[in-house]
């Protein structure tokens, strides 16, 4: 199909139908936005041990974090609530999987957007930028203030995140792979690891969570941006997937939501990403 005409017809899939009432936008069928305001469900894959990002407080078993509000604004732009709204606890290690298999609608996972994910799901965004970090006992932030000072086998990360790449390019060595930061975290505390790596972002969770015992530590030393997966060539869902970011960004949602997760960690409200074209 020629180009131009793709285009055009993702826009009009697009175009919100002007409803009375304050009824919920309408798409055109056939697309994933009417198909899910048919259903009245949405999946999302969600992380559940990152403290202020995606975690599942075990005594509400309730979801809760950034990326918990950016999913359920998602789910608001189809006219769902967060009552439609089905997490899927989806690990690092199986993110493209779960939409792959079908498993998820679309995955809102602190996943971080590069080409080789893109050769198998489509990414959206990015919503967040941030960096990635070494967590650190409190106790041992004086004597270990950068990556350089540990050796990998006394560093955890989660399977399946490009922590462990990242960290094996830059400062040589594999660091051990757990199957979530939370495995990785309770190493630190019992002395089986002396670091974990990953963003920023989720480190600052745990730290803000034990602040007596957790710390973190040195410079970010990569660049991550967080975007949403979706099924690889959907162009229309990516496009809207790409408004409800800028909307949220810029009607004060998304600075609401920081505040009440990330920024309880004392940060700042960082600045918001450029977003990046779909790709078909």
């Amino acid at each position: 199909m020629h180009r131009s005409l793709t285009i055009a017809l993702v826009l009009l899939a697009l175009t919100p139908v002007a409803c009375d009432h304050g009824e919920p936008a309408s798409f055109a069928e056939g697309t994933t936005m009417a198909r899910l305001q048919h259903a009245g469900r949405i999946r999302i894959g969600v992380k559940s041990d990152q403290p202020s990002l995606g975690f599942r407080d075990p005594a509400t078993d309730r979801y809760e974090g950034f990326d918990i509000e950016i999913a359920t604004m998602i789910a608001g732009e189809l006219g769902l609530d967060r009552k439609q709204i089905q997490f899927v606890t989806t690990t690092s290690a199986v993110r493209e999987r779960y939409l792959v298999e079908d498993r998820v609608d679309v995955v809102v996972a602190s996943y971080s957007m590069n080409d080789q994910r893109r050769q198998v799901v489509g990414q959206a965004g990015p919503y967040f930028v941030t960096g990635q970090q070494l967590l650190v006992r409190r106790a041992d932030r004086d004597t270990i203030s950068r990556p350089g000072q540990l050796t990998a086998d006394r560093v955890c990360s989660a399977q399946g995140s490009t922590s462990i790449d990242n960290w094996e390019r830059l400062f040589h060595g594999r660091p051990i792979a757990a199957q979530t930061y939370t495995d990785c975290v309770r190493g630190l505390l019992s002395g089986t690891f002396d670091g974990v790596t990953t963003d920023g972002a989720v480190l600052l969770g745990y730290a803000a969570q034990l602040p007596t015992k957790l710390a973190v530590v040195g410079e970010p030393f990569s660049v991550d941006e967080y975007g949403i997966g979706y099924p690889k060539g959907d162009l229309a869902l990516c496009e809207f997937l790409s408004q409800t970011i800028t909307a949220v960004e810029h009607d004060g949602r998304w600075d609401k939501a920081f505040q009440a997760t990330l920024g309880r960690a004392g940060v700042p409200i960082p600045a918001k990403p450029k977003l990046q074209p779909c790709r078909p």
